[in-house]
């Protein structure tokens, strides 16, 4: 699976920098933050897909990989058998599109001991059902904080909860990423939780929230757990709205980070498939200016 991945990877990054740098200015090889790459989450824009539409759009579209989100139209969900998973696996192996992992609802935040259990058996069937499809990781969420309970309760329940899963899922290959979500949305309740959540193997989804701002600023919160970050990002539409991308942009090739940009786009175009190139054109120019700004 890794061979597969990093051989096809290599082959899909370099013909979109090599013809993103005609016509674009794309940087150059070696720069920071060379290694990242865009994908798309099946938020909105993927919601009606089947999985070879899905496919197929991708890759005309120069998406490079996809998060598949649970209870879309993709239609990869835990109860798929052993032959329909290896058709799912087959069909990304037979594509230049990376499956990235499954998006899932399961969090670990519910005072109700059976419901925390069943959340965190219920994520361990989805590390199973990535293993299967040929995904690389599962996306988890935290996901609030409880009226009624001490937040360190809560926060440390998350933690170990996290913690047993990210021991799971290495067993299975899988990563672990917990996406900046709900009432955990603020950056310094997520570092307090990867505080408690230490295995190597669970890392933060930075997800572009208006929290991100909030306090000291988008710098200061993403200082906070840049070195905990996981290999997923999730993005809204790259030009619209008035979350500074660019310098989100800045701060990930700032770090070097060789991860995937994930679109989560909310609006809903008349052709998405040309909008995805659009965002990839963006993007493009977006990591270009990063890295002019870091070299200076």
């Amino acid at each position: 699976m890794s061979i597969r991945y990093s051989r096809r990877g290599f082959l899909v990054t370099s013909g979109l920098a090599c013809g993103a740098a005609v016509t674009a200015g794309r940087w150059a090889w070696g720069a920071p933050g060379e290694k990242m790459r865009l994908g798309l989450v099946t938020y909105l824009w993927g919601r009606d897909w089947d999985l070879p539409t899905l496919i197929a759009n991708c890759q005309e579209s120069g998406m490079e990989g996809v998060e598949l989100r649970t209870q879309h139209a993709h239609g990869v969900e835990p109860n798929l058998s052993a032959d329909e998973r290896a058709e799912v696996r087959k069909r990304f192996a037979d594509s230049p599109v990376v499956l990235v992992g499954l998006g899932t609802n399961q969090d670990y935040h519910h005072p109700d001991p059976a419901v925390l259990r069943k959340s965190i058996e219920d994520t361990k069937a989805f590390i199973k059902l990535s293993h299967d499809v040929g995904g690389l990781g599962v996306k988890v969420k935290p996901n609030d904080l409880p009226k009624n309970v001490p937040p360190e309760k809560t926060i440390t329940q998350i933690g170990d909860a996290l913690n047993e899963v990210a021991a799971f899922g290495a067993d299975y290959g899988q990563k672990i990423r917990l996406e900046v979500h709900g009432g955990c949305a603020p950056l310094p309740i997520m570092k307090r939780i990867m505080d408690v959540a230490v295995h190597p193997n669970v890392g933060v989804c930075w997800n572009s929230n208006a929290e991100d701002l909030q306090g000291e600023g988008l710098r200061h919160n993403f200082d906070l757990v840049k070195d905990r970050l996981a290999d997923t990002v999730h993005v809204r539409e790259l030009n619209l709205g008035d979350y500074p991308y660019q310098e989100l942009m800045n701060l990930f090739v700032g770090i070097d980070y060789a991860g995937w940009i994930l679109l989560e786009c909310r609006t809903n175009p008349a052709d998405r498939v040309a909008a995805l190139k659009e965002q990839r054109e963006v993007w493009r120019r977006m990591i270009a200016a990063a890295q002019a700004e870091v070299g200076n």
